[in-house]
């Protein structure tokens, strides 16, 4: 009696021809040579296709391997996908240099490459999809990434497919594969980005530096994205007596031809006039005068005298120096370090740690209070979002007031 198993099939040496083969329903697939990378993608290839289908063949044959040594006219995946990441390199730019949606484009097509990097553009369709589909999923991606990166590779075909590399029918077969469901799939869920309580903000004021908190209490002042304050300008802000607008010269939507200007309250530009600068163009935030402040406070609030040898410990060549300006990531850094210092003092005194918290999360607590206090519509315009059903992503729901009204109610 024939064992059922649903063990998947392995990976096996054919020993008569020194070849790789693999078993699917009785019958034998042979994959080119035992231990090659070629034949390690077909075995994931054929495997992966053949549990997409339920554990079935398909109606006609599998496409057989590729053979380099004789390699069709077709554009293979591997082209196209080389291709598609040369034009990502130079579309994909911000103020002059590369966005992370290269690196993300990359990321997406590496599965797609190691699965069916031989195969022909113009034959990769829905099935092949799921396959790779499943291949980042299991790289421990969550749902929502899972779909994103499906997404940038049917991007890969739509963008073949306007440049005639491709059959336009390549791309819309693609699309009629779904995004995964919430609740349909094992897949892990994204976390969900929670406001930040003011407690655990001002808990780190002592431990950074003034222009890192001058940027924390604009972001809350004004729900501005953490790239939105680290390139402030004077030549951005336009003044009125009663308000000021500033509107950064680059910010996430400006490719959508999209204006961002943010309005400034009393409390937000009190903070703001403090750092304007003579030189219009000058960024108001520096890490480079951080740097430089900060030095010069631990020389004065130096217990013994300064030796010779320590009058200048400058290095002559250091491997990184403060910039002029704040990315999003050194930004990020400033804030985990102030924390990190604060719970070490905390430490100390037997005090309860502060949470860990990043700069998105200051936007969302702004968002929650807008909402609440003023509605979605202006909570909407605040954060310079199209749909409301962003915002609502933003603002966290006010529980407290649900619990009044239903307390009413019921």
């Amino acid at each position: 009696m024939t064992q059922h198993t649903k063990s998947t099939p392995s990976y096996r040496l054919h020993r008569p021809t020194n070849k790789a083969v693999v078993t699917l329903n009785g019958r034998d697939f042979y994959l080119g040579p035992y231990g090659s990378p070629g034949s390690r993608a077909e075995y994931n290839r054929l495997v992966g296709e053949w549990l997409s289908r339920g554990r079935n063949l398909p109606v006609s044959p599998p496409r057989p391997a590729h053979n380099p040594a004789n390699p069709g006219s077709d554009l293979t995946v591997n082209e196209l996908a080389l291709a598609f990441l040369r034009h990502a390199q130079t579309y994909y730019r911000k103020g002059g240099q590369p966005t992370s949606e290269a690196g993300n484009i990359k990321c997406a097509l590496r599965p797609l490459i190691q699965l069916y990097g031989h195969t022909p553009a113009a034959q990769f369709g829905p099935l092949a999809l799921k396959v790779v589909r499943d291949r980042l999923g299991s790289s421990g991606l969550t749902r929502s990434g899972v779909n994103r990166g499906t997404r940038l590779i049917v991007r890969a075909f739509r963008w073949a497919a306007e440049n005639e590399l491709v059959p336009v029918t390549v791309h819309q077969s693609l699309k009629t594969v779904p995004g995964l469901r919430r609740g349909r799939t094992d897949l892990p869920e994204a976390r969900r980005v929670k406001p930040v309580s003011l407690a655990d903000v001002e808990a780190i004021q002592p431990y950074v530096s003034p222009q890192v908190w001058a940027m924390i209490q604009i972001q809350l002042k004004a729900a501005m994205r953490p790239g939105e304050v680290c390139i402030m300008r004077t030549v951005d802000i336009v003044k009125a007596s009663d308000k000021w607008i500033y509107t950064p010269g680059s910010h996430k939507t400006e490719h959508h031809e999209k204006e961002r200007p943010i309005p400034l309250g009393p409390q937000a530009m009190a903070v703001v006039e403090q750092w304007l600068r003579p030189e219009p163009t000058a960024y108001l935030f520096s890490p480079a005068e951080a740097e430089t402040q900060r030095k010069e406070d631990m020389r004065q609030n130096r217990k013994t005298r300064v030796q010779p040898s320590q009058a200048n410990r400058a290095k002559s060549r250091p491997r990184k120096s403060p910039g002029a300006v704040y990315t999003v990531d050194s930004y990020r850094r400033a804030i985990q370090y102030g924390i990190l210092r604060a719970n070490r003092e905390n430490a100390k005194h037997g005090k309860p740690a502060i949470p860990a918290w990043h700069p998105n999360q200051l936007r969302h607590s702004t968002a929650t209070m807008l909402r609440r206090e003023f509605g979605l519509d202006v909570a909407r315009a605040v954060l310079g979002h199209s749909s409301p059903a962003v915002t609502q992503i933003y603002a966290e729901v006010d529980m407290e007031k649900a619990a009044e009204a239903m307390s009413r109610v019921g």
